[in-house]
C-alpha cells in the first residue's frame, strides 16, 4: 500500500509530502489564505496527477503503435464550483500538444483512451463531478 508522509516544514501551511521511494512535493495555501506561496496549492497538484497520469497513457498508447513521439506538453486548467465548501472542480480542459511524425486520429484515440478509459486520476475527478474536456494538437518535430 502506498504511504505518504507529510510534515509541516515553512510557516504555518507550508508542508513537504514525501512517498515511500523518497519523492517530495511542497504544498502550502495561497497567501490570501495565510500561505507564503512556499509549494503547490493540494487542488492544483489534482491537475498536475491527472496530467502525469494521462501523459503516461498517451505515450505508452503511442508507442505501442509505432509513433514516433518526439515531444510531448500539455495545458491544463479547470474551474471550481463557486462559493461552496468545499470547492470540487467541475470542469477541467486539457490541451494535449504532441510533436513527431504522429497520425493525428491516433493521438486523439489515444486522448479519448486515457481521459475516458484508463487515466485513474481522472476517472477519480470524474466520479467526484468534474466534466473533462479535451483538445489534441500533432506539431512536426523542430
Amino acid at each position: 500500500m502506498p504511504t505518504i508522509q507529510l510534515s509541516r516544514v515553512h510557516g504555518d501551511f507550508g508542508f513537504a509530502a514525501t512517498d515511500e521511494n523518497g519523492h517530495t512535493v511542497n504544498m502550502d495555501s495561497s497567501p490570501e489564505s495565510g500561505g507564503q506561496n512556499y509549494g503547490v496549492r493540494p487542488m492544483q497538484m489534482l491537475l498536475m496527477g491527472l496530467g502525469g497520469c494521462s501523459a503516461i497513457d498517451v505515450i505508452a498508447i503511442l508507442k505501442k503503435q509505432r509513433q514516433e513521439v518526439k515531444d510531448y506538453k500539455m495545458v491544463i486548467n479547470g474551474e471550481r464550483e463557486a462559493g461552496k465548501e468545499p470547492s470540487l472542480w467541475k470542469e477541467i480542459n486539457i490541451v494535449f500538444h504532441l510533436y513527431g511524425d504522429i497520425d493525428l486520429d491516433k493521438a486523439k484515440k489515444a486522448a479519448e483512451l486515457s481521459v475516458n478509459k484508463y487515466c485513474s486520476v481522472g476517472a477519480t475527478l470524474n466520479k467526484a463531478g468534474a466534466e473533462i474536456k479535451w483538445q489534441v494538437f500533432v506539431h512536426p518535430a523542430a
